[in-house]
């Protein structure tokens, strides 16, 4: 008996997968897969099938990188440590080939389809479906003289927005790089998230936007960059001609498009934007190049150390074409200007963003901080973010809406 517990301990030690009774199938999972599987430990059980591999490992991206141990029946099993609450994106790696987990539902994140597992978080309901009035999210194609093609993004519409006929205010929400406009709903659950904040009463109907964030301009060739490295001057660029591309895109075909297509509030007291990662880096560009069109900017996560000095610090008296250089005129034109960032992020990204903090503090600069306790640069952070941000949207007194057409 000795023995059998011996092994059992070396087992669990090194990550095999010992079924306690508690385990059962991650709700990311595809139509009736038992694997992936998670326990009220949040440990996740990953299992797959490779008969002839000789070597499979499990990639977490934010955490656990590790061989998996082959079975007599030819699958290899995998069970984590306990991970934050969320939605990990993961990879198998058979025999070198990195590949998708069939198991898993397939979300597009870092440039392609990846496997991703939902850790729940106990007691915490508010981006699950209840039962609350629903709104609907519907799919949208608009034709930009930027780019010279058809844009696809997605739009969410309140619960009332097809009875009513009052206008709405509006979130101009993004998604971060290596991700696209479906990333807000299928893996941050925002039309579940705004259901519940609304049918709470904490925050106003509204409609979100989401768009895609690569635009390229029309005649416009992206150089070969096989070879050049993440922040190299090649790619710093291409990522600033894209960003000049999606910003004329979003204000001069896709906001226009927007308010003449839905039941709008169309002036800048009604107009939000907010995006995580590159989405917050773009938002900021968008936001504060064009302060005569928004006047709520939030960015999670939104890559800060391309707005901050050698010093690490951001001077708020020139930042932004001078928007903040008078504190007290910046804080009646932005009503709400939020930071947010995931305690368990990688330190340049945290770092980066505590130093924008404490720019804006010096700065004297009204504006909200937010920190999200154990969570990395993952969808879980972001949810928490889009569950503070919206709230704060919309209050301040403004005109009567105008009336529908």
């Amino acid at each position: 008996m000795w023995r059998i517990g011996i092994v059992m301990l070396l087992c669990a030690g090194f990550g095999l997968a010992q079924d306690s009774g508690d385990f059962k199938p991650a709700s990311s999972n595809a139509l009736d897969a038992q694997y992936p599987r998670v326990d009220s430990n949040s440990r996740a059980q990953i299992r797959f099938k490779a008969p002839d591999a000789t070597k499979v490992r499990v990639n977490f991206w934010s955490g656990e990188k590790a061989d998996m141990e082959k079975q007599s029946d030819g699958f290899w099993t995998f069970t984590t440590k306990p991970m934050a609450p969320g939605l990990h994106y993961y990879t198998v790696i058979v025999d070198g080939a990195e590949v998708s987990d069939p198991g898993s539902t397939a979300y597009f994140g870092g440039s392609k389809w990846a496997s991703a597992v939902e850790v729940p978080e106990a007691g915490v309901d508010y981006y699950l479906p209840k039962e609350v009035p629903h709104g609907q999210v519907r799919e949208i194609w608009y034709h930009s003289s930027v780019t010279g093609m058809w844009r696809h993004a997605l739009v969410y519409l309140p619960p009332d927005y097809d009875t009513a006929e009052t206008r709405y205010p509006v979130l101009y929400l993004q998604h971060g790089g290596g991700e696209d406009e479906s990333g807000w709903i299928r893996q941050g659950k925002a039309n579940l998230i705004l259901d519940n904040l609304i049918a709470s009463g904490s925050t106003k109907p509204m409609i979100i936007v989401m768009a895609n964030g690569y635009a390229s301009r029309v005649g416009y060739v992206v150089p070969d960059l096989t070879g050049k490295p993440f922040g190299s001057p090649e790619f710093i660029k291409v990522m600033q001609e894209r960003m000049g591309a999606f910003e004329d895109d979003m204000t001069q075909a896709l906001i226009p498009f927007i308010d003449k297509t839905f039941r709008t509030i169309p002036d800048r007291e009604h107009r939000a934007m907010a995006g995580l990662s590159m989405g917050g880096m773009q938002t900021f560009q968008v936001t504060f190049d064009h302060l005569e069109l928004f006047s709520y900017i939030g960015g999670f996560s939104g890559a800060a150390n391309v707005f901050l000095t050698g010093n690490g610090k951001m001077d708020t008296k020139t930042a932004f074409h001078g928007a903040m250089a008078d504190p007290a005129v910046f804080a009646k034109r932005v009503h709400l200007l939020w930071i947010g960032v995931g305690n368990n992020e990688p330190e340049r990204m945290k770092t980066g963003l505590e130093n924008l903090n404490a720019s804006l503090d010096e700065g004297k600069i009204q504006h909200v901080f937010y920190e999200s306790a154990g969570t990395d640069h993952e969808w879980q952070t972001w949810r928490r973010d889009l569950k503070d941000f919206a709230p704060r949207l919309f209050q301040v007194p403004s005109q009567p809406a105008l009336s529908a057409r």
